[in-house]
């Protein structure tokens, strides 16, 4: 599964190298609500074929026909805002009066799309500037702190994996966590040494490592945009990687398993001399109760949790499994127990 702004590149340089016209449109800056982030990119090819998304409101209808209208002899950047007026707002579908920049740039073969796919692809982070006055674009190492910036003579974007997810365990369970998380935009790792789980792991996109947890976690170095997630029921595979994550930066921890299980893993952990704050880190149950049954819904509990910290959702705004179930009883199933 592409991430939404990894098809955007893919078709583009695919266009391209069909000798299609193709117009990308990058969002800017925002004011007010706004229903796409800074960075957002959409596609739009001569004809009027899309791909991504800006607003998901009127403003692609009416670059669309922008487009189809003046995309033949569009040759330099541009940049165009919508919804500066409360009747603008209103007919572009922008929420609360909101207002959008988007820089709009036509693609060439010298534009460098097929290049920077390649280095996204390949699991880099890059930045790329382009000069508006030119429509000349280079490609740049990038850190994951560094940010969209645009002066209104340069845009420089970032683009690839920005964030990280080591999964434990190539379970059923794992296939699909990978598999959203990777639309999502994470480089995910799974993580596993046992051959009779690792033989038939399929899933495209996803790095596979057979090395012991604990170490994984070690060689990985992790950061404040790292998750770790445990997904084995076995504490000779979890509980060593989740001691070292929880001494590391990563902003999510979490375990599969229930309360009880749980709360016997954190026993485990303070044998490990592992501190209280550490310990208090570990999610566990994992997940936000969506009475979640099978193993996709279970990997849509666990993502949404990890989504909502990831956001600064804070943890009064949210409901844990854990707490699901303390307060609506033993009656409660859920698959993540």
């Amino acid at each position: 599964m592409d991430s939404v702004d990894l098809e955007v590149l893919k078709r583009s340089a695919e266009w391209i190298d069909d000798g299609r016209r193709v117009l990308l449109v990058t969002v800017v800056k925002t004011w007010g609500s706004s229903p796409r982030p800074e960075g957002a990119m959409l596609a739009v090819r001569e004809d009027g074929l899309v791909v991504g998304s800006v607003s998901g409101g009127c403003i692609e209808d009416d670059i669309v026909d922008r487009t189809r209208r003046d995309g033949q002899k569009a040759t330099r950047c541009e940049v165009v805002t919508y919804g500066i007026t409360a009747d603008e707002a209103r007919r572009f579908g922008l929420p609360c009066g909101g207002t959008i920049q988007l820089v709009l740039e036509p693609l060439t073969r010298e534009s460098g799309i097929r290049a920077l796919l390649r280095e996204v692809e390949a699991g880099h982070l890059v930045t790329r500037r382009l000069e508006l006055a030119s429509g000349f674009a280079t490609l740049h190492p990038a850190q994951a702190v560094d940010g969209l910036t645009f002066d209104g003579k340069t845009l420089t974007t970032i683009h690839g994996p920005r964030y990280r997810m080591l999964v434990i365990g190539a379970s059923q369970l794992s296939k699909y966590l990978a598999q959203i998380a990777v639309g999502l935009d994470y480089q995910v790792t799974i993580c596993d040494p046992r051959e009779e789980y690792t033989e038939t792991w399929d899933i495209p996109g996803v790095k596979l490592v057979r090395t012991m947890p604990d170490d994984t976690v070690k060689a990985m170095k992790l950061d404040e945009r790292c998750a770790v997630v445990a997904l084995t029921h076995d504490p000779k595979l979890d509980d060593l990687a989740l001691m070292e994550a929880l001494k590391s930066p990563a902003f999510y921890v979490g375990a599969l398993g229930s309360r009880a299980n749980n709360a016997k893993r954190r026993e485990r952990l303070r044998e490990f001399d592992v501190s209280e704050e550490e310990i208090a880190r570990l999610h566990g149950p994992i997940g936000l109760y969506i009475a979640s049954r099978t193993p996709p819904e279970i990997a849509v509990s666990i993502l949404a949790e990890i989504t909502a910290i990831k956001n600064g959702v804070g943890q009064d705004e949210i409901l844990p499994v854990a707490v699901a179930k303390e307060k609506h009883g033993a009656s409660v199933a859920c698959a993540t127990s």
